[in-house]
């Protein structure tokens, strides 16, 4: 069993490594070009292509985990439970650790709002342990409306977009920087690099490479998250809660934290937020989708763990909520609260089994 679980943390860990180089420098940057030539708003943008590269891991280990036979639809979806969970508590958290946030309550309020429902939207669909088509188009429904809102809010409030067109590449210039693993970093993208060209000239190339390569990737984790939750007896639903999750989400921490130290604190905030609608309404909603097209009549939500968990988002979008709009800003004692309280679920989804 030590054998098998020591397999199955290495495969984890050299995946999720692998995504965060993939998504950061090739999918997300493609996508960063492909919106600039369709000159779209940096709102739009952000809320559709640069929401999708981040959240592409997420999403292909829900279509994954919905296609492997056996009924393991929960594993993608505990998987994006948990990232949000992790976004909340742990990417907020930590970024007001590295430096206290100061945020913009009006936009903070929309986002907020727009997520509360989405989290209600997730617990409607719950409710019966199962998800039909009806549900599936009501979820990329309401994400469809949340980017109609942003165009709108976008053209009344005349927000600039030039800040928001480049967080991204200096999120990740920034965070570069700081890699302990350079030599390692630049031996893989060297060949990243060979099989897709610059992805800032050879877009499209890039794009369509990279979604095949988070795929093949995103399938490594799906096979060792439920080999791991069956060597240590846990159900796998737990794995994808606890494991997976902040695995998929650990690049967008680093950026959020150097983000945080360079003053733009109400960005990470904000980029939390939104990453975490995309992820419920696109992340779960296309997937399902997909799969009753193509004949399912309906998926099965079988886990307790993931109702309740998803009555902790709601929960924990709240209390961050009050946290920031008390003082228009998020400390580094809330964001100790914040952390401490994603460790207690950890430590609490595992002594419940």
């Amino acid at each position: 069993m030590v054998l098998t679980v020591t397999v199955c943390l290495v495969a984890i860990s050299v995946a999720v490594y692998l995504l965060a180089i993939l998504t950061d420098r090739y999918f997300i940057v493609s996508l960063d070009e492909i919106s600039a030539r369709m000159k779209l708003s940096s709102d739009v943008a952000g809320a559709t292509l640069m929401a999708m590269g981040s959240s592409a891991p997420e999403l292909a280990i829900a279509l994954i985990a919905l296609m492997r036979p056996g009924g393991y639809a929960d594993v993608g979806i505990g998987t994006i439970v948990g990232s949000a969970l992790f976004n909340i508590l742990v990417i907020t958290g930590a970024s007001a650790i590295a430096k206290p946030l100061r945020i913009t309550w009006a936009i903070v309020t929309r986002d907020v709002l727009v997520y509360c429902g989405s989290v209600a939207l997730l617990l409607w669909a719950f409710s019966d342990n199962r998800i039909d088509m009806t549900e599936a188009i009501i979820f990329i429904g309401f994400y469809a409306v949340y980017v109609g809102g942003l165009i709108w809010w976008s053209k009344s409030r005349a927000l600039g977009d030039s800040e928001n067109l480049n967080n991204r590449e200096k999120e990740s210039q920034a965070t570069s920087g700081n890699n302990l693993l350079v030599n390692v970093t630049v031996w893989f993208d060297k060949l990243f690099f060979a099989l897709m060209g610059n992805p800032r000239t050879e877009y499209l190339r890039a794009f369509l490479i990279s979604i095949g390569l988070i795929s093949m990737i995103s399938w490594v984790l799906v096979e060792s998250g439920i080999s791991l939750a069956n060597a240590v007896g846990v159900p796998p639903v737990i794995v994808a809660l606890t494991i997976l999750a902040p695995g998929t989400s650990v690049p967008d921490m680093i950026s959020s934290i150097v983000v945080a130290k360079q003053g733009r604190g109400g960005m990470a905030v904000a980029n939390a937020v939104g990453s975490n609608i995309f992820d419920i309404l696109i992340g779960l909603g296309l997937p399902w989708l997909l799969i009753i097209l193509s004949g399912r009549k309906y998926i099965e939500v079988m886990a307790a763990g993931i109702t309740t968990s998803t009555w902790l988002l709601l929960g924990s979008v709240l209390v961050l909520y009050v946290f920031m709009v008390t003082r228009r800003r998020l400390g580094r004692k809330e964001g100790y609260v914040l952390v401490v309280g994603y460790i207690v679920y950890v430590i609490w989804m595992y002594i419940g089994q």
